[in-house]
């Protein structure tokens, strides 16, 4: 009886000791940002060149020159450059930051001051400049009201506006239909605000008027519509473009028709990047001014009905309140423009989750 012995695998030998990468220790980074900014503060106020800003400027190249000389001397020129660039990256993404939370930190600060019931309970009217009281009740009706319209004007058109232009457009009237969406995108509020004046308030609202043309809500309502369309439409036509095409075909294999599978199949997929592109019109047809102020021509009183009389908004309160020659005006001002940052930052943050929550339910 034979035994065969089955050789055994020799290890592989030890990793030598150059192989082993040598690596900065954890504190090296903040200690360099550390120095670098006492070395620029040190440059900067010694030859009184500047203030803080140019110190975090300068001590920001600093911070790059030192933490790229101290990697390649330790852990060797390819590792000192992908430090560099990811400092780099981290830096731009925080001088992207920083005005956003200026902005935000300027709003808050500066808008606290009214926020009280007096604000959001009352309007302008009968308040003189020396008179502390007045309130945005009024701007907030006409908001809420100008920018709901041009809403349910704008999403339906847009959508199936971009529902054609990807689906179903072909030829030389689609690219017309983009062509004109695209030329819509840049035009400026002050001349939808004459179109509209020229157009409905000049023309049309004299029929209903016994003669005599008058400003409204929803003259302003069709201003901000016409400012949104084309954001609602460019932004529907690109998600509805990222729906993969097998979604489609696999509808269609089992016999579904198309106008379902574009119901059924098509928009509830790309209905996140949908609500997104809507909630972006929305923004800006909110913190529009132009337009509310020559087809609505704003107001002190509070107008229920969008249909008749002057109403005003949040956007234009705060620019008549801006240039009001009173020492109460500038609060009402920042706070009602916290007050139509907080609005839209809840309208956007609702419309997410119910997309969110329509996505996960199927």
């Amino acid at each position: 009886m034979t035994t065969t012995l089955t050789p055994r695998r020799p290890r592989p030998p030890a990793q030598p000791a150059t192989l082993r990468a040598k690596r900065l220790p954890a504190y090296a980074a903040p200690a360099i940002a550390v120095a670098a900014l006492l070395l620029a503060a040190a440059l900067v106020y010694g030859a009184g060149i500047g203030g803080p800003v140019l110190v975090v400027v300068v001590g920001a190249l600093l911070y790059l020159a030192g933490l790229f000389v101290v990697a390649n001397a330790v852990e060797g020129r390819r590792s000192a450059r992908n430090r560099t660039w990811s400092a780099l990256i981290h830096s731009a993404f925080v001088l992207a930051v920083l005005p956003l939370a200026s902005v935000v930190w300027t709003l808050v600060s500066k808008g606290s001051e009214r926020l009280d019931a007096n604000f959001f309970g009352t309007s302008m009217n009968n308040i003189g400049s020396r008179d502390a009281n007045g309130g945005a009740y009024h701007a907030i009706v006409g908001t809420l009201q100008q920018v709901g319209i041009a809403t349910l004007i704008t999403v339906p058109l847009g959508v199936l506006c971009a529902i054609y232009i990807v689906e179903y457009g072909r030829g030389r009237f689609a690219f017309t239909i983009r062509f004109f969406v695209d030329v819509m995108t840049g035009i400026p509020s002050i001349v939808t605000g004459l179109f509209v004046l020229a157009f409905w308030v000049l023309i049309v609202s004299p029929w209903f008027n016994d003669g005599r043309p008058g400003f409204s809500g929803f003259a302003a309502a069709l201003a901000l519509s016409v400012l949104m369309l084309p954001t609602v439409v460019r932004s529907t036509e690109e998600m509805l473009r990222l729906v993969p095409a097998p979604l489609r075909e696999g509808a269609y294999a089992l016999g579904v028709p198309k106008w379902k599978t574009i119901l059924r199949v098509v928009l509830p997929t790309a209905l996140p990047g949908i609500v997104t592109g809507i909630m972006l019109a929305i923004a800006r047809a909110a913190g529009e001014t132009a337009p509310v102020l020559l087809v609505a021509g704003g107001g002190a009183a509070i107008n229920f009905n969008p249909f008749e009389n002057n109403q005003s908004s949040l956007a234009l309160f705060v620019y008549q309140q801006a240039g009001e020659a009173s020492r109460y005006s500038p609060a009402r001002a920042w706070t009602a423009a916290l007050t139509l940052v907080a609005l839209v930052l809840v309208l956007t943050v609702a419309a997410k989750l119910l997309s969110r929550r329509n996505r996960l339910g199927r």
